[in-house]
């Protein structure tokens, strides 16, 4: 049993719908669910006499679904809430989803769905390669949400908050993965010390492809309960890092990953706003993405959360090579983060 109280499921989302007055008795209701990582309970809901209608309901849990003991605050939800509201005026109405419904007794609430016919591009990654174009809107879309908020105010003192990124990425990626990796603590420690010290725009925390879902050329955005005031380049970093981890499970794609990896880049180089880059320019926020990235490849290796796609022992040490160079090598650009990804995948160093 579980000691979470009131609990989600395919079974009774219909009747809590009723209940709430969001959906009457008599409609006809088709619900399914959907992948809601380890931290989640997601469905979906849709009216087939109204294929307009769709909405997603999501519900946070206490412990995470993991090996390891995770716990986090499930009160993150109503942050992912308010992080939609506040960010829809900012990346549009086609790239966020819409609150319909919040339930504070039971830490859920209900949003609108991504168009119909949308697919995850982590799906599209794994099963067929590069996409650059995707690359490059991955990128737009994530520099619209760092000009769009930095410098606010307003933005800052609504999420100033870190408890839960504390809790979902710097404990189980970085901390746990230092623990186990004691050579590297040093470098750990620092990643974080510095990132906890960037507090100059929104970051999502989880800017991933499983949390883009992609209809034409259009990315609908969603999972936005480590919405926090922070570092950007963690953003950047996460995004990569899922691009570089795909290349080593699909060596024989890596140069289709790798147009990806540069075309992320130099778009996003591009169309980000001076503001952010302060006084050390392009330069430092590239040192400061390329250390995260090194922290996060290793991490998705061997901390609480490890990527369920790299399960072969080969793979995964080729992985640690790589972000072991890139944690501790002083030069920190991504060209020489891509050049060891070559190196590394092919057994070269």
């Amino acid at each position: 049993m579980s000691d979470e109280g009131f609990l989600l499921s395919a079974e009774n989302v219909r009747d809590y719908l009723v209940g709430r007055g969001l959906a009457r008795d008599e409609e006809e209701i088709y619900v399914r669910e959907l992948g809601g990582g380890v931290s989640n309970i997601v469905l979906a809901v849709e009216w087939p006499g109204n294929p307009e209608r769709r909405w997603v309901v999501k519900q946070s849990l206490g412990k995470l679904r993991v090996k390891d003991d995770w716990r986090s605050d499930r009160a993150r939800i109503f942050r992912e809430a308010e992080a939609i509201q506040a960010l829809r005026p900012v990346l549009g109405p086609m790239a966020v989803p819409e609150v319909v419904h919040i339930d504070h007794e039971n830490f859920l609430f209900v949003m609108t769905a991504a168009p119909a016919g949308s697919l995850v591009w982590k799906d599209l990654l794994l099963a067929r390669g590069g996409d650059a174009v995707l690359a490059r809107e991955a990128a737009l879309l994530l520099a619209k949400l760092v000009n769009g908020s930095v410098g606010n105010r307003k933005f800052e003192r609504q999420f100033e908050d870190r408890a839960v990124f504390g809790q979902l990425r710097i404990d189980p990626y970085y901390q746990v993965t230092a623990g186990r990796h004691p050579e590297l603590r040093a470098n750990f420690e620092e990643l974080i010390e510095t990132t906890r010290g960037v507090r100059v725009a929104l970051v999502h925390g989880d800017y991933s492809p499983k949390n883009m879902l992609v209809c034409g050329d259009n990315i609908f955005l969603i999972d936005f309960e480590v919405v926090h005031w922070g570092d950007p380049s963690f953003d950047a970093a996460f995004l990569l890092n899922h691009l570089f981890l795909k290349a080593y499970r699909q060596p024989q794609v890596e140069s289709l990953f790798i147009q990806m990896i540069e075309e992320f880049w130099q778009t996003l180089r591009s169309a980000l706003g001076h503001t952010l880059l302060g006084t050390n320019g392009f330069a430092g926020f590239e040192a400061l993405t390329v250390y995260h990235l090194g922290g996060l490849m290793l991490a998705r290796i061997d901390g609480k959360s490890p990527v369920e796609y790299i399960q072969d022992e080969v793979t995964k040490g080729r992985v640690r090579k790589a972000a072991r160079r890139i944690l501790v090598e002083p030069s920190r650009e991504l060209a020489g983060a891509i050049e060891i990804l070559r190196e590394e995948n092919h057994g070269k160093h």
